[in-house]
């Protein structure tokens, strides 16, 4: 399934739920998730205030409404290989720019979080 940014909802509203988490759960989760044991630099991209907190190198990765403020977009655009995530030297393809876009777009409309859905038989 392709994002909604990539499915012609590029002017619409990005919900984090259904375009935004996707992403950042296939892509970033297995290094700045839930797994402490696996989290890379102190990030953590699955909480709100993980995402939205102040990072350890100064800065955050998600500034709402400021896109060219946000880390994540700068690390995830890189064109240095070296900074540039997901990692390329642990064989990770770049995101696509749909995903970049996707992202972009959800920050500049305020990054709004909404909570974890279950699933309850």
């Amino acid at each position: 399934m392709l994002p909604a940014a990539a499915d012609g909802k590029a002017q619409g509203h990005v919900e984090y739920n259904d375009d935004v988490r996707p992403i950042l759960s296939d892509r970033c989760y297995s290094c700045h998730g839930p797994d402490a044991g696996q989290r890379q630099a102190g990030l953590r991209l699955d909480t709100e205030d993980g995402a939205l907190g102040e990072l350890a190198s100064g800065g955050q990765a998600v500034v709402r409404g400021k896109p060219g403020e946000s880390r994540l977009l700068q690390r995830v655009q890189s064109s240095d290989l070296a900074r540039r995530m997901p990692p390329a030297y642990m064989g990770h393809d770049p995101l696509g720019q749909d995903e970049i876009d996707t992202l972009r777009q959800w920050i500049e409309q305020g990054a709004e979080w909404e909570g974890h859905w279950s699933f309850t038989p």
